[in-house]
């Protein structure tokens, strides 16, 4: 007896698709799902070390926490002494700064001019006081021989001058503060000695010079020398050469003051 195949029936078949409406757009089929991911080494590693570093420093501070404080140790400063004996005021006298070399009215240490001599325009004729302004204003540079004068501790200065015999005599005294004592240093490598014990010299120009902004020409001779802090210049003009023993005189005279 042979069995026939039986037919499926229309039950066991999938539905069909619905049927799409006409003029509807056609929908779209759903994505796959997303497969999970896997965690990557390094962050696993970099995770590790951040949490390692803060569980060691919280282990850490709650180690140190609980040790009791350790003492600093104290301050060690050593304490003045003084000297127990009486202080002798002649010592203490010697062991304190000299004095200046040159103190008081410099006016009384200038030389006069001789009788018969004449005033010179814009010069005093008398031993007088001059400001800083007046001296600088006699150099040719007046701005700056005015910032060397200041810069260089300019203390004060007297000056007279006259004129006789076809010369015109200018001497200055100029002292500088104790601690600029070297700006009245005298550079004596082309002086010759107006005295032995001066510490400075004379020298006269052979050759003429100009006023300034004039033709008219001068010859000149010029002493000078330190003395402490201050600085003596003897100036010669004439409109012929000056006669050496004349500034040598002059300076001489003027030293023997200061000394």
């Amino acid at each position: 007896m042979t069995t026939e195949p039986v037919a499926p029936s229309p039950v066991d078949e999938p539905p069909p698709p619905p049927l799409a409406e006409p003029g509807a757009e056609p929908v779209a089929e759903p994505a796959p799902a997303r497969r999970p991911r896997r965690p990557r080494p390094v962050l696993l590693l970099v995770s590790g070390l951040v949490l390692g570093t803060a569980a060691g420093a919280g282990v850490g501070y709650a180690i140190q926490a609980s040790r009791p404080p350790t003492p600093l140790p104290p301050i060690q400063v050593a304490l003045p002494t003084y000297p127990s004996e009486v202080l002798d005021p002649a010592v203490a006298a010697a062991s304190a700064p000299s004095p200046l070399a040159i103190d008081g009215d410099l006016r009384k240490l200038l030389i006069t001019a001789p009788s018969g001599s004449e005033p010179v325009d814009g010069y005093p004729d008398t031993p007088s006081w001059i400001t800083v302004g007046e001296l600088a204003e006699q150099s040719a540079g007046t701005v700056s021989a005015f910032n060397m004068l200041n810069v260089g501790g300019f203390r004060r200065a007297v000056q007279v001058s006259w004129s006789q015999g076809g010369l015109r005599v200018l001497v200055t005294l100029t002292q500088y503060t104790a601690d600029h004592a070297n700006s009245a240093a005298v550079n004596r490598s082309a002086l010759r000695p107006f005295s032995a014990d001066a510490n400075g010299g004379y020298q006269v120009d052979p050759l003429p010079s100009y006023w300034a902004e004039t033709t008219e020409r001068y010859y000149s001779g010029v002493a000078v020398a330190q003395r402490g802090t201050v600085r003596m210049e003897v100036q010669v003009f004439g409109t012929k050469p000056v006669d050496s023993e004349v500034v040598k005189d002059l300076g001489k005279r003027q030293w023997e003051r200061l000394v």
